[in-house]
């Protein structure tokens, strides 16, 4: 027999919280600060990139798994799923035909790179894979290419995303991430 809980009262000036039906909740506070730009960039310079900053930082603090000579493999910090990376050139370029041949090269490996390492750790059924050229096709920082590498399980797509408009990330990103760098040498190949 389960034990009535007592509903957690927060503030909700409309009474929403307080009408009883037979969901339960869960709270993503924590989602406010990205959908409220907290982490995007003031303008499209390069010193305000996260991308043109995160090669500069400590590996763990700015998220990294790679490090190539011309394109990186860092944590999305809010990611999709379990695993999502983001493949970034080091220099500050917003589209897909402004990279350098060695530039495109390195990104079509690391992303090959990832995807095999990622399997390794987590043995996903498939991927998504893509980059969001412009905001207008739903780059949130549109001004530094970035790959998108997108883990899926099967039947990973419940009903939080669609109607919740939650994602349920069931492991922190450090650990994906000393998980994914423990493995890349020994799984990547190429």
């Amino acid at each position: 027999m389960t034990e009535e809980k007592e509903p957690i009262q927060v503030e909700d000036p409309e009474g929403f919280a307080r009408v009883p039906d037979s969901f339960e909740r869960l709270w993503t506070p924590h989602r406010m600060v990205y959908i409220g730009g907290e982490n995007k960039p003031r303008d499209s310079s390069e010193p305000e990139c996260p991308f043109c900053r995160a090669p500069h930082q400590d590996d763990a603090a700015s998220l990294m798994v790679r490090r190539g000579s011309a394109a990186y493999v860092v944590m999305n910090l809010y990611p999709y799923s379990p695993g999502h990376l983001l493949v970034c050139p080091y220099r500050h370029v917003a589209d897909y035909t402004e990279l350098t041949p060695e530039e495109a090269v390195e990104v079509a490996v690391l992303t090959r790179q990832a995807m095999r390492v990622i399997r390794a750790v987590s043995k996903p059924a498939g991927f998504n894979l893509g980059m969001n050229q412009g905001q207008v096709a739903g780059a949130g920082i549109a001004a530094h290419l970035h790959q998108h590498i997108v883990p899926r399980w099967v039947g990973d797509m419940n009903f939080l995303p669609v109607i919740g408009h939650t994602k349920a990330v069931p492991q922190l990103l450090e650990d994906t991430r000393q998980l994914l760098v423990a493995a890349w040498d020994a799984n990547a190949g190429d």
